[in-house]
This record gives C-alpha cells, structure tokens and sequence, in this order.
C-alpha cells in the first residue's frame, strides 16, 4: 500500500505514548509509596482496572509486533500469497482461519494485520483476519471448552458465529468502491516509511518495530484508561438486574462486552461467573462482541482505519451478536 502524502510529524505519537507512560509510572510509584490512597475511590478503582488491562494485553501486542515484522521483512515474498485461493471469497475464507496458527490475543492481532496490508493484503481480506482471528485462536478455543465445553452449543455458537460474522464483514467491505481510502493517512505515512527503509533485514525490523509502536502504544494506553473509566461509571448492579430476560439479557452482556475489555483468551471464565444468572445466547453474544468491538479494540483498530469502518463494524458486529444470541436462546 502506498500513498502520495507528507507523513505527519512523527513527535506526536512518541509525545502521546510517553506522556500516557509517565501518568501511568507516577501513579504507580504514589500507589506503592503512599501509606493511604491519594485518590477517590472509585478513581483509584478506575486507575486499578486500567493498569490492569493494559498489563494484561501488552505481551500479546509485543508477541503482534514481532510476529507483524516477522510477516512483513523475514518471509520471502510470496510464500504466504502462493499458498492463497486466486477466488477474492475463497482468499478471505482461508485467512479466516489464519487465527488457528496464530497464538495471540485480538490485542496482537492489529500490528499483525497491519503487517498484512503493508504486504499487500487487501482492506476486506485483512478485516475478515482481524475479526475471526481473536474467536478461531487455538487458546480461545481450549479456554471456552474448559469454561463451558460443549454445554448449550456455546462453544460451536461462537466459532461458527465468530466466523460468519468475520466473512460477512469481509464481504461486505469488498463491495466498496474504494476500500484503500479506509484506512488512515497515518497508516498510509508508515507504510510509505516501511517502504523506503532501506538496509538489512535487522534494520529493517528495528525501523518497523518503531513505526509500530509508535502507532499502538498511544491507543493502547487511551484504550485501557477509557475502559477502566467506563467500568467504574456503568453501574453493573442494573446490567444484572436484567440478566433473566432472553432479550435484555442479550443487551446487557453486549454492552458489558464492549466495557470489560478482557482479552479473548481468558474472557470465557469472566462470562462463565454470569452462566446462572444470564441466559446462554447473551453468553454467546458476549463472547462474539468482546473480542471485537470493546472500547480498547475500537481504539487500537482507529490507529488502522477511518471511523465510519468503526462505526460500521459495530453495527455489523452487534445485530449479528443479537440474531446469533437470539437463536441459541431459542435451542437451549
């Protein structure tokens, strides 16, 4: 992918990242110093839960980076592409299940999609990845079956809905007219940068392991401060209190999916605690929504794409979320 425009001034990004890191060290330091909470309580609890999502999903960002670079300087070039159906449908339904081999978080999957375009892969091709890999990943698939196995088809719900929704969304962005003009202009200047590295494989792999950080670290750390705020702000007592209705429920788990902001790896034990209280298609719906639309995979896909995709994923992924909900209700 390549562009004609300036690329943006690169202080910006390592301003916001280095800021956003030291807020989060001073804080940290005055928690561990302090004799006594120097903050409110429901701010000290907004700060705990957001260091507590930014920990948890940035070893998968790194493992993302690393694998994005491995992708991107050390494969030869069309060894990935030859192994590719020529049929556009049939290319998105293989990298559908590119997520089976790759053992990362939907955190790691953003660099790595990434890595993708900046190869060659189209915007719908590289969107179908991105939203099936989180839901078809090897240790998704072990955590959810040891949380539910195969009771109430919640397992099978969410593999086949998470790949159904991923290939629809897939299909649907390559009917538009123009999808290069999806992405950002920052995604496009750190194409144009990746491109015109010149050097050996090693500086190759430094300069993109920069451009990269650089663009996830800032939404990283904006993203788990935004959803440790809003878990501290969404009263969970009323989302509980709606958790026996086959309808409302399906609403409340969604909308504390896109709040929590647990990594899909271990977000199936998180749901499980709610299995008797909650009916199996809200279950089933968390379990699609979260891995793709909470507010800090919303935050890390806007360093990527434009907003109206955002926006568009989010309806997309919400109905198919509902109807998908809806029908295990009716089977269990």
């Amino acid at each position: 992918m390549t562009s004609t425009r300036t690329a943006p001034a690169r202080v910006l990004p390592w301003a916001a990242l280095g800021a956003g890191v030291a807020v989060i060290a001073a804080l940290l330091a005055l928690a561990l110093i302090s004799p006594a909470p120097l903050l409110p309580t429901r701010a000290q609890d907004a700060l705990t839960l957001s260091i507590s999502v930014l920990i948890e999903s940035l070893p998968f960002v790194l493992l993302g980076v690393i694998l994005s670079i491995v992708v991107q300087v050390w494969v030869p070039p069309d060894v990935i592409e030859r192994w590719m159906p020529r049929r556009a449908w049939s290319r998105r339904a293989v990298l559908s299940l590119l997520g089976m081999l790759i053992p990362v978080c939907e955190c790691g999957n953003v660099p790595f999609a990434r890595g993708l375009m900046m190869r060659g892969f189209t915007v719908p091709e590289t969107l179908t990845f991105l939203i099936a890999a989180p839901i078809v990943n090897p240790i998704v698939i072990i955590t959810t079956h040891q949380a539910f196995g195969f009771d109430d088809g919640i397992l099978i719900a969410r593999l086949l809905g998470g790949y159904a929704v991923a290939n629809l969304i897939g299909w649907l962005y390559s009917r538009h007219p123009d999808p290069d003009g999806l992405v950002t202009d920052r995604f496009r200047a750190a194409c144009e940068i990746v491109e015109t590295e010149s050097g050996g494989r090693g500086r190759r792999s430094l300069a993109q392991f920069v451009v990269e950080l650089r663009a996830v670290m800032p939404a990283l750390v904006i993203g788990s401060a935004l959803a440790g705020a809003v878990q501290v702000l969404v009263p969970r007592d009323l989302l509980l209190a709606i958790g026996s209705n086959p309808a409302l429920s399906i609403v409340a788990m969604i909308a504390l999916a896109m709040v929590v902001s647990i990594c899909s790896n271990v977000d199936a034990f998180f749901a499980l605690s709610f299995a008797s209280t909650f009916t199996p298609g809200s279950i089933v719906a968390f379990l699609i929504v979260g891995p793709l639309v909470d507010v800090k995979m919303l935050a890390l896909l806007r360093t990527t794409f434009r907003t109206r995709v955002l926006v568009g994923l989010v309806v997309v992924v919400v109905l198919s979320a509902v109807a998908l909900g809806g029908v295990v209700n009716l089977l269990a």
